[in-house]
């Protein structure tokens, strides 16, 4: 981490509450098996959800799925393949909207689930605004850690691509 600048991103957000393992492996560039089907799958159901829509806004460290202008003004989305881990995207959107807040721009956010057709609004609140400024304290503190943290079974570990690298 030495000699470079250290970042929180809304994908750290995320992992932040399903493993800081996971935060602490992608905030030190190491990747995840990019042929782990999970992995495809999600940047499938990226990709070709909702395709009127623009894709990829990206704000400061922030790379938000898809965004359009409506009536109500901008509205950005994160799309999931399943709600399983609905905090968790809950926070990561609402991270996206705290980034453009700071930057002036008042949006709205969609959690969006296609293969559930689902949609759930998420609005930045001073509750939310202050769990994310906690959580981002707690990212920088684990990636400064000279090691990550030792793994620890959880059910998101049958699903993860990141699997070999911490169990064999």
């Amino acid at each position: 981490m030495e000699g470079r600048e250290i970042n929180v991103s809304g994908t750290l957000v995320w992992y932040y509450y399903i493993c800081p393992r996971e935060v602490w492996l992608i905030g030190h560039q190491i990747n995840p098996d990019e042929d782990d089907a999970n992995v495809s799958l999600g940047r499938f159901i990226q990709d070709y959800s909702y395709p009127r829509e623009r894709k990829e806004l990206i704000v400061g460290h922030s790379k938000m799925d898809v965004f359009r202008v409506s009536e109500e003004g901008l509205v950005v989305g994160e799309v999931k393949k399943s709600s399983k881990y609905r905090n968790s995207a809950r926070m990561q959107l609402a991270f996206y909207l705290s980034e453009l807040k700071q930057r002036g721009i008042k949006a709205m956010g969609e959690l969006r689930f296609p293969r559930e057709k689902r949609k759930e609004i998420v609005v930045l609140d001073e509750q939310t605004e202050r769990e994310l400024d906690r959580v981002c304290r707690e990212i920088l503190r684990i990636l400064y850690l000279p090691r990550p943290p030792e793994p620890k079974k959880i059910n998101f570990c049958r699903k993860c691509a990141y699997a070999e690298f911490c169990w064999s």
